[in-house]
């Protein structure tokens, strides 16, 4: 079944304001545990309120281009997945019920649930993690919108398991040998979207060691924790329980090889009896669209709110 196409209305979308200052802020769940998020404040009464969750070894703040744009017209909150960026990383809890568990504890700490129902956008493995919320919020959330990933079944999309995709995801040691050859590698991804930003983005996913050579800032447990979650994810059972619209966007990582595997998934929310997934593709593009698209991925995150 093909994917309806997601028509993205680019005036919607403020320019970015330079000016815009994220306020962090942690709340503590199960009396222990730290999760921290950024709040870029905006407007509560202009539409629903938008909660931001990054993909696996990823911050906050690859956010940033997205969440500049989208608080001059909502309030918005990009949080830290536990394990990643400032939040606590415990040997355990990166299990679905408690990962959803941490983004309810963030929408509720800063204040977004009291604010009307939610916008849940996730990217990369942190769509995958916005899924489940969505499906734990039920009617409270307000629309699901899934960046690079969440519609697929990891082993199908990737035909590895778990344990064989873990050995594919180390750096190469000669981008990890400095800051500088590290920043370089990044910017070299495509120099004219890099930035103060994107550079924050970028140093905070590593460790510089008293050598001069750099460490991921995410910990291997943490790290394979989240893909035993991620390959653990079905897709046709998650998404036909999101009461929400969902739209996604895909970019060429996404699309091509990975194109069956949302075609499985319009299937089984056919049989369901719920709306297709409707869908923006971005076949020229690599898997960070908050970087390369962040006026297409903000116009999709207004639209997942408005479906309802």
């Amino acid at each position: 079944m093909d994917a309806p196409p997601l028509a993205l209305d680019h005036s919607s979308v403020p320019p970015p304001d330079p000016s815009a200052a994220a306020s962090a802020f942690v709340v503590v769940v199960d009396a222990v545990e730290r999760i921290a998020f950024h709040d870029w404040g905006g407007p509560s009464t202009a539409g629903p309120p938008i909660i931001l969750i990054h993909g696996l070894s990823g911050t906050s703040w690859t956010w940033a281009p997205v969440a500049r744009r989208l608080s001059s017209v909502r309030r918005v909150v990009a949080m830290d997945l536990r394990g990643h960026g400032i939040s606590d990383a415990p040997t355990h809890g990166y299990d679905p019920d408690t990962l959803a568990e941490d983004v309810v504890a963030v929408a509720d700490g800063s204040g977004l649930t009291g604010q009307g129902r939610l916008v849940v956008a996730g990217h990369g493995f942190g769509a995958i993690v916005a899924a489940w919320t969505a499906a734990v919020l039920g009617d409270a959330c307000a629309g699901l919108v899934l960046v690079d990933g969440g519609w697929e079944d990891a082993e199908v999309a990737t035909g590895a398991d778990a344990d064989e995709f873990l050995r594919t995801i180390a750096e190469p040691p000669e981008v990890l040998r400095s800051m500088s050859a590290w920043l370089a590698d990044r910017r070299g991804f495509d120099p004219s979207t890099w930035d103060a930003d994107q550079e924050r983005a970028a140093r905070e996913a590593v460790v510089e060691l008293p050598v001069g050579r750099l460490a991921p800032a995410t910990r291997p447990h943490v790290v394979e924790a989240c893909v035993r979650a991620m390959f653990a994810y079905r897709p046709t059972v998650v998404l036909p329980s999101v009461a929400a619209p969902i739209v996604a966007l895909a970019a060429a990582d996404d699309d091509g090889t990975h194109a069956g595997t949302l075609a499985m998934m319009q299937t089984a929310l056919s049989e369901a009896e719920r709306p297709p997934i409707r869908v923006a593709r971005f076949p020229g593009d690599g898997h960070n669209l908050m970087r390369y698209r962040p006026i297409e991925v903000s116009a999709a995150i207004l639209a997942g709110g408005q479906l309802g």
